[in-house]
């Protein structure tokens, strides 16, 4: 997966203009949870070239196909199916346990970018491995009016910011579905302040809610392409 880090970093300073900050949020060792608002298809390449960490990133299982496939699976994608892939979810806490680190974008689709809704994939990877979420705010990559599937030319100017870690665990007496939907509500309300908070430090606002949000997929919303 080494090789793909410059690739990522081509995308957000070469190809684009990224501006990155909150990095020294971000855990230096050990397992963590990068959890992204998702506008764009690029939201996914854009987190993993701009965070100071490698990570797997969940992208669609339609993508491992062909020599994309081959791409996705050597620099260390994980599939998922997003109708639900509890597979997927075992899989991603393996590399928790392993120390490493794993990306999603909970919200479901790409939309607004807000992070109003996340699904609970997210939540049960933070309980069942004990890895601290840091919420990540992707801006830029889709602006406006543009259509879900819109490329930005070249040059356009990104914002990408790592807000701080967010560590959640079961409470003493508490079951197992109140657990996780407590810890989505605090991831939830974790991802879409820090996302205003960045709105207002960087100026770059949200494009227009374009796309009716789905929250079907148990693992988590992979990345539509990387």
């Amino acid at each position: 997966m080494a090789w793909s880090r410059p690739v990522g970093w081509i995308l957000d300073h070469v190809v684009y203009r990224t501006t990155v900050t909150g990095k020294d949020n971000v855990p230096t060792g050990g397992p963590a949870i990068f959890a992204g608002n998702h506008i764009s298809f690029l939201d996914g390449p854009v987190m993993f070239g701009a965070a100071p960490r490698p990570m797997h990133i969940l992208v669609k299982q339609e993508m491992f196909k062909g020599f994309l496939g081959q791409v996705l699976t050597a620099s260390g994608q994980l599939p998922v199916d997003r109708r639900g892939d509890r597979t997927a979810l075992q899989r991603c806490k393996e590399v928790l346990d392993a120390g490493r680190c794993v990306g999603i974008l909970p919200e479901g689709t790409r939309g607004s970018g807000a992070a109003a809704d996340i699904n609970g994939g997210v939540a049960w990877l933070a309980l069942n491995s004990g890895a601290p979420v840091v919420p990540v705010a992707i801006l830029g990559t889709r602006i406006g009016d543009e259509h879900l599937d819109s490329v930005p030319r070249p040059g356009r100017r990104f914002h990408v910011s790592f807000g701080n870690a967010l560590t959640l665990a079961r409470r003493a007496g508490e079951s197992g579905r109140a657990s996780m939907d407590r810890a989505a509500l605090e991831i939830r309300a974790a991802l879409s302040g820090h996302v205003q908070d960045s709105i207002q430090l960087s100026g770059q606002p949200l494009p227009f809610a374009d796309a009716r949000q789905d929250l079907t997929a148990v693992a988590g919303t992979p990345a539509d392409d990387h």
